[in-house]
């Protein structure tokens, strides 16, 4: 494999660096060098330029606010900005941009990409996922929700739950079954979902690391247009799929990013603790190395193919099970290394609420407590190792199927 970049690539690099070094406050350190309520304000303010200048919905055509990038483009202004510790990204954009942004721009209507899109961009609209039920998490073709047609309008009825970021959301997109008769994937379909009505409760939910995201959402005869709808009534599994096999060149590109530096802060606090000659602590050291070294590799897989306009697959299986099986393994490691402080955390706790704190964060025992906290939850959220596991075993070992009941 050749993996270096053409040289067509270097010119939108300088490109890149010299906007940061524009835009960037003078002796910028990373996001991770701020406490909560600073990283917070810049992040508000840095979206704005991130708008302004297209770097926001970077792959988005002119016309819906984007810069138009190419694929390879993209993932250079990704590892450019995990290199300068800066989001790409603020408050519900996951939501709001990478998941039904994207989804609206390949198979939205031409109404819905005009009336969505800009209103993305500009920060009016902010998104939430309505998928996972109390009985329908991993198994998500067993979705309760409901959805029945009243004239012009859908009447939803149901409960969602683990919503993150629910209460700063003003839309929702989410599945609902709409045709209690059809079999269990066909009945389904993706509503878009005004959140500012009385027929929605919103109900956070206390989590062990302290955040507030998590919530559940209840349905009480809530409304929305008939048109507010994605590919189509009945299409809703669809949709779905088509939602998770969307751009992951981002992620390919800064993951082994992040999770290097977390182990290069791991092999910090190894030695500021005096471990790092210890023959077991070493193994466990060069273990957690190798790790993130093949995950730079299978990034470079998945780039790739991505890069052909290849839809993920099979790699999107690997890299989640691989990335989160690897951070759960080396927070392990951290909290062992800090011993009885780490039941007494003291310093400056994660502002990321997924995968490692930000690469310049101090190495403080709140963070590694905070960030393992979050780590055992990535082997659950965005499809669980287990049900990864199912789907590499099924889809490319040839292993029979899953007994169902």
């Amino acid at each position: 494999m050749n993996i270096d970049y053409p040289p067509e690539v270097a010119e939108f690099r300088t490109e890149v660096r010299a906007f940061l070094g524009r835009e960037l406050p003078e002796g910028w350190a990373g996001l991770g060098s701020l406490g909560e309520d600073d990283a917070r304000s810049f992040t508000a303010w840095w979206r704005t330029r991130l708008a302004e200048s297209g770097y926001l919905t970077p792959s988005w055509p002119r016309e819906y606010g984007g810069a138009g990038l190419t694929r390879l483009q993209q993932v250079v202004l990704a590892e450019e900005f995990a290199r300068a510790g800066v989001p790409a990204n603020g408050k519900n954009d996951v939501f709001s941009i990478k998941m039904i942004g994207n989804l609206l721009l390949r198979h939205g209507t031409e109404e819905q990409k005009r009336r969505f899109l800009p209103r993305i961009v500009s920060g009016e609209d902010r998104w939430c996922q309505g998928f996972s039920e109390p009985g329908a998490g991993s198994d998500l073709a067993g979705l309760r929700t409901r959805a029945r047609l009243d004239g012009d309008t859908w009447v939803i009825d149901g409960q969602k739950i683990w919503t993150s970021d629910a209460r700063t959301a003003n839309w929702i997109f989410m599945l609902v079954r709409s045709d209690p008769g059809a079999p269990r994937h066909r009945g389904i379909t993706m509503l878009l979902v005004p959140m500012d009505q009385p027929g929605i409760t919103i109900r956070p939910i206390a989590m062990l690391t302290g955040g507030d995201n998590f919530n559940e959402v209840f349905f009480d005869g809530a409304r929305t247009a008939r048109e507010n709808v994605v590919i189509g009534p009945g299409e809703g599994w669809k949709a779905a799929m088509a939602l998770l096999g969307l751009e992951r060149g981002d992620e390919a590109a800064t993951n082994p990013i992040l999770f290097r530096a977390e182990v290069d802060r791991l092999i910090a606090l190894a030695t500021e603790r005096g471990r790092n000659h210890d023959d077991a602590v070493r193994d466990e050291l060069v273990r957690a190395y190798t790790r993130a070294e093949i995950m730079r590799y299978l990034g470079m897989r998945t780039l790739s193919g991505w890069l052909k306009g290849e839809v993920p697959g099979r790699d999107a299986s690997i890299s989640k099970l691989y990335w989160s099986e690897h951070h759960r393994q080396t927070t392990d490691l951290a909290l062992d290394l800090l011993g009885a402080d780490a039941l007494a955390p003291t310093g400056r706790w994660p502002i990321r609420h997924y995968r490692a704190d930000d690469p310049d964060a101090p190495n403080s025992s709140a963070s590694w407590v905070g960030t393992w906290m979050t780590a055992i939850s990535g082997t659950i959220y965005a499809g669980a190792s287990e049900i990864q596991r199912n789907i590499l075993a099924e889809s490319v070992l040839g292993l029979p199927k899953e007994p169902r009941p």
